[in-house]
Formats: C-alpha cells, sequence, structure tokens
C-alpha cells in the first residue's frame, strides 16, 4: 500500500505545482474576459475563440480546487473571471448555452450541442458552492431544467438526423448525467436527485450495456437494442471506462456493493478490450464487430481516456482491493506519464499517434482544456490517500 500513498503524493504535487500554474499563468483573457483555451506547448494562445463548455469546465475546476483543496483566493478569482464572461456572452435568449463566441463573446455557433449546457451548469453550481451568490444558482438550475427538458432531444432544431429511419440514442448524456446528478445535489430537489440517480443507473447499466459482448456502446436503438450500422457497432472505451467511474460513484452513496462490482468487472473488460497491445496505451474507437470504424483518428492515443481509466482504477482498488485494478494502474501510470507528461514546458500533450509520438504539440484547444487531467490527478490524488479496504474486508466506503 505504501508504493500507492506514493502515487498519491506524485499525483498531489504534479496537479499543484505543475497543471493549475500552467494555467493560471496562460489561459486569463484579462482584456475581454473568460479563459484562452488554445494553448501551444509553451503556453502561448494560438486561437482566441471560446468554446463554453471548456470556459464551464474551467470555472468548475477551479471553484472546486477552492471548495475541496484550499481556499486560496487566486482560485476562486479565477473561477469568477470566467463566470463572468458566461453569465454576459454565454447564452441566447431562450437560455441555451452556445458552442463557441469569438475572443469578445460574439457567438459564433449556435447551441447545438448540449454539453455547453451541462457544464455552464456544472460551472456555477460549483462557483455557488464557493461563494453563495444566488444568481450564480439560478444560472445552475435553469440550465439543468432546460437539459432535462432536452433530454430526449438533445440537437433540437440543430439534428442532422433525418427521423424515424435509424431512431438511435447516444450514451454521452447519461453517463454526464450520473455525474451532474451529484455536482448539482445541493441545489436540487432530493427527490429529483434520487429519480435521476436510478433513471441514469438504469440507462447505463442495462440500455446501454451489451451483455454478449460486457461492454457498452456508443448508441444503441432507443429500446437498446444492437444497431448494426457503424453507429451502432461503434465502442469508445474511454467512454466506458470514465462512465464507470461516476457509476461507482453513485453505487458507494446507494452502498451498492453489487453495482459498484459491476462496474470494476466493466471498466476492466473495456481497459482489456481497448489496450493496444503493439504499442501500448489505449485505442481511441474500435468497432464491436472488429470492422474499420469510420472515425479516421480510431487508432489514437488521448489524454483524457488514459487519465480517467487512471481515476477508475485507482477507485476500483481503493474500495475493493483488486489486484487487477491495481496492476492496471501501474500499467497506465506508467504509460501515461512517459508518453503525455511534457517535462520540459510543463502541463501535458493531448494527441498521441498509434506509435505513442506527440500528434499535436498543444496544451488546450477546443476539446482540450483544464479539466481532464487536473480532475483526474485531483482525484487519483484524493482516492490513493485513503486506505485500501482488502478484499477480505470488501465493503463500500464513502467516496471521494
Amino acid at each position: 500500500m505504501d508504493k500507492m500513498k506514493n502515487y498519491s503524493k506524485m499525483y498531489k504535487e504534479e496537479l499543484l505545482q505543475n497543471i493549475i500554474p500552467f494555467w493560471m499563468d496562460h489561459s486569463m483573457d484579462k482584456d475581454a474576459g473568460g479563459y484562452f483555451t488554445c494553448l501551444d506547448q509553451f503556453g502561448k494562445v494560438f486561437d482566441k475563440d471560446k468554446f463554453i463548455w471548456l470556459q464551464g469546465r474551467q470555472v468548475w475546476m477551479f471553484s472546486t480546487l477552492f471548495n475541496t483543496v484550499e481556499t486560496r483566493q487566486e482560485w476562486l478569482d479565477m473561477a469568477e473571471h470566467g463566470a463572468r464572461f458566461l453569465k454576459k456572452h454565454g447564452r441566447d435568449s431562450e437560455g441555451n448555452w452556445y458552442f463557441s463566441l469569438d475572443q469578445h463573446g460574439q457567438p459564433l455557433v449556435q447551441p447545438y450541442n448540449i454539453f455547453s449546457d451541462c457544464f455552464a451548469t456544472m460551472g456555477f453550481a460549483a462557483l455557488y458552492k464557493a461563494n453563495g451568490k444566488d444568481e450564480y444558482a439560478d444560472i445552475a438550475k435553469s440550465t439543468f431544467e432546460n437539459i432535462l427538458k432536452r433530454r430526449n432531444n438533445t440537437k433540437g432544431i440543430y439534428s442532422k438526423i433525418y427521423p424515424g429511419t435509424r431512431d438511435l440514442k447516444n450514451f454521452s448524456l447519461p453517463m454526464i448525467l450520473s455525474n451532474l446528478s451529484l455536482e448539482l445535489e445541493h441545489l436540487l430537489d432530493p427527490e429529483l436527485v434520487n429519480n435521476l440517480i436510478h433513471d441514469v443507473i438504469n440507462e447505463v447499466m442495462n440500455i446501454f450495456y451489451q451483455e454478449e459482448s460486457g461492454l457498452i456502446l456508443e448508441n444503441v436503438y432507443t429500446d437498446g437494442s444492437f444497431a448494426d450500422c457503424f453507429e451502432g457497432r461503434l465502442l469508445n472505451p474511454g467512454h466506458v471506462i470514465e462512465a464507470m467511474w461516476f457509476i461507482m460513484d453513485l453505487g458507494v452513496r446507494l452502498k451498492d456493493q453489487k453495482l459498484v462490482d459491476k462496474t470494476i468487472e466493466i471498466a476492466l473488460r473495456a481497459i482489456e478490450y481497448g489496450w493496444d497491445e503493439e504499442f501500448g496505451g489505449i485505442l481511441y474507437f474500435k468497432d464491436i464487430k472488429g470492422y474499420p470504424p469510420q472515425q479516421l483518428e480510431w487508432d489514437q492515443k488521448l489524454w483524457w481516456v488514459h487519465v480517467e481509466a487512471l481515476v477508475c482504477m485507482a477507485k476500483a482498488y481503493q474500495l475493493t482491493g483488486n489486484e487487477q485494478a491495481k496492476q492496471w494502474f501501474e500499467k497506465l501510470h506508467q504509460y501515461t506519464w512517459n508518453h503525455f507528461r511534457d517535462e520540459q514546458y510543463g502541463e501535458w500533450f493531448g494527441y498521441l499517434n498509434r506509435r505513442g509520438e506527440v500528434l499535436l504539440p498543444l496544451k488546450g484547444g477546443k476539446w482540450k482544456g483544464c479539466f481532464h487531467i487536473p480532475r483526474g490527478l485531483m482525484q487519483v490524488w484524493r482516492t490513493l490517500e485513503k486506505d485500501v479496504l482488502t478484499a477480505n474486508k470488501k465493503e463500500v466506503i464513502t467516496s471521494v
């Protein structure tokens, strides 16, 4: 166990001495408000457009650091800096959050993507916990209500899908809701939270989970049945693994050991299925039948996939003493720290080719911001500093 506790110290230092200072130093737009996320290897801004979901994620990250790590005023100031920009520019007249804005807050892309809303509500909910301003609670609650209204038709008028021919449902929203249900718990009616938790657990673990493969697909027919097409055969190992630690946290909350054990079983299966035996690392996409995926980036190795897998394996080991989870954590740690971490200029790279070589020497962009790496480092640190429960004393304990 001493070795795992050493990992805890390592992840804490990486978070507080490397990752967070990088974003503090380089991402704040002091002129127009909000954050720059398109940062090159050295932290220099290479594009000034602002993506709402990354703005919301960064508000959440700095609020959460303030709420759970240390009440540093600089962290709260950083969170409020982003929130002011979002409050002023982020929504259309109906309260939907745009996908992207220019530097000064003029809309660039319509609010087609519900994940802008998801991370805006997550950011404002965490900031309300930090500063208690009612306006932030109101924004978080109204946005969450809007998410639930759009749940069955997330893109609304912006959907490209022709209705009625191949009606599929996507895994991403139930996955996010399994985490949002706890992130917003302090703002929502307890009955709503309880119903939502059971609803998303059922959707993730029964509708999207496929008994035959032991895995979770990205898209299924609305009744949960398999769709034999590009979208229906698509498997994203990183999504499966990330979702399993979300559901694991819900299992802890519900004191449901069977649910916790099932999440670990699925997560281990997803890592084994996604692991690249030739070059190491987890592949981005796979086809459940072994056909060529339609995504040309299928063989890339992405930062968030590996960081979320580290979180999942750390939690699995800490909760149950599962030796397989410990072995995978150590294997993932070696791959991730050796390939993604930039020892020279700080922060981590996001995109590797299949051989594990840096594909894009950026630290942030349209999809990568101040979120997965710092959240993952924080989760691993806080998880592994706790004593592990050995297999002969297995019980669900309080979540981190």
